[in-house]
């Protein structure tokens, strides 16, 4: 008992220093909204927002990216954000800072603590807590957990779903759970709940879904397959009523379908552009042009959500005529999106950003993940089994999603918040093993 208040006391103080870090960031961002290394996506979520409670819906009243006309429609950004920071304003007034502050106190609490859960359901109490302190004090989670963006709160649910996954997997319910409908079926609309609102935040994590409910059925296939499949139904069931209001809003305002977001079509398009050759670039240097100039002429009458489908078209056609080609500019994506050395076209903030936080614990993320696969004695199905193939699947999938597409160090940040599970298992290891070398030093002398 005294163990377990002590490792407790640990983990309250892991949070307490998350969220003064992620509060004193907020601070410094202040209440103003402009443009920061990484975060510009904070000035149109602003714009947006204000748009929403000033009546005029989810509009801009100008012209705004990618090239949505004042006034137009838009679904390029996430209408579960907007309408968080369009609360925010409503109740407090349009003050940034508080939505700031507000998002700083959520995530700084729940970031830590799902990594540590996981870490301690997979591994062990020891590295969850070395997982829930390194999320605590990783930079870009600090940066990032006080700019006006999806990403905090996405990786916050991605660390949920997975988290919630592996519940799920291993689940075994009691006998009292049986005779209860809620006791059943309490983790698939959890699952759902948090799967589907890391939809809204960013639906190309769509993608991704099907390989983890495979991996739900695999796991569970032989214990109760009935239960399994009537669960994956209901968080199935949650995810598409969390999308549906969306898409019908969408229709009414387009006149087509559009599922969710009106954004992967120009990303596609973009990222795959014939002007990189067979090298990507995250920005497109002055000298090259902007992005918008690459649209087609004869396409920009369209609205957005039919501008994103022709985009979408033309991008897929880019690798249809050169399917080498879009292989070599794919793998040109990879030193893009895992870059962590400093660079001369990025400023102080984005280098000591990069640097301190994946620069540094890359290699131990590394380390970890090998640890975690370098067990001779589990059989292939046995990795398939086991909550950490899990989250190397996640791990693998998206990254691939983002190198087939637009590679950002951003859109990294997700896996990051996953690989910190296996950093917190390397120095746990490493720690060992130096305790170890020092007893066995000791006894030689």
């Amino acid at each position: 008992m005294k163990t377990l208040l002590y490792k407790n006391r640990w983990l309250v103080g892991i949070l307490i220093i998350s969220v003064v870090l992620r509060i004193a960031a907020a601070l410094f961002l202040g209440n103003e909204v402009v443009d920061m290394p990484g975060t510009f996506d904070q000035i149109s979520y602003h714009k947006l927002a204000m748009r929403v409670i000033g009546g005029f819906g989810f509009t801009f009243g100008e012209t705004w990216w990618p090239i949505t006309a004042a006034g137009a429609p838009t679904a390029h950004w996430s209408f579960l954000y907007t309408l968080y920071l369009a609360g925010i304003y409503l109740l407090l007034g349009p003050n940034p800072l508080a939505a700031r502050l507000i998002q700083a106190i959520l995530v700084g609490v729940l970031q830590p603590f799902l990594a540590y859960r996981i870490g301690r359901h997979i591994f062990s109490e020891t590295i969850g807590l070395v997982a829930a302190g390194l999320t605590a004090i990783y930079i870009y989670f600090i940066y990032y957990g006080a700019s006006l963006m999806t990403e905090p709160f996405f990786i916050t649910l991605v660390l949920g779903g997975l988290y919630l996954t592996i519940l799920m997997a291993n689940a075994s319910p009691r006998a009292e759970d049986k005779t209860t409908i809620w006791g059943q079926l309490k983790l698939p609309v959890l699952l759902g709940l948090a799967l589907g609102g890391a939809v809204l935040l960013r639906q190309l994590f769509l993608l991704f879904i099907p390989f983890l409910f495979l991996w739900i059925w695999w796991m569970r296939r032989k214990q109760s397959p009935r239960l399994t499949l009537a669960g994956l139904f209901t968080s199935s069931a949650i995810i598409i009523l969390m999308i549906l209001p969306f898409t019908l809003y969408n229709y009414s305002r387009f006149g087509h379908f559009v599922l969710l977001n009106t954004n992967s079509g120009y990303a596609f398009f973009w990222s795959n552009h014939p002007i990189y050759g067979t090298h990507f670039l995250s920005i497109l240097p002055p000298e090259v042009g902007s992005y918008q100039a690459l649209i087609p002429a004869e396409l920009r009458h369209l609205d957005e959500a039919a501008l994103d489908q022709a985009l979408l078209k033309r991008g897929l056609q880019f690798v249809i005529d050169d399917p080498a080609r879009y292989v070599l500019l794919s793998i040109s994506r990879i030193p893009a999106y895992f870059m962590f050395w400093p660079s001369r076209d990025s400023g102080t903030i984005s280098n000591l950003s990069r640097v301190a936080s994946f620069g540094i614990f890359w290699p131990f993320m590394l380390y970890g993940l090998y640890r975690a696969i370098a067990d001779r004695k589990m059989s292939f199905m046995d990795r398939l089994a086991s909550p950490s193939f899990l989250l190397i699947l996640f791990i693998t999938i998206y990254t691939l999603i983002h190198l087939l597409s637009w590679a950002l160090i951003r859109y990294r940040l997700p896996i990051d918040a996953v690989l910190l599970v296996f950093a917190a298992l390397a120095f746990v290891d490493l720690a060992q093993r130096v305790r170890i070398w020092r007893r066995a030093s000791t006894r030689a002398v």
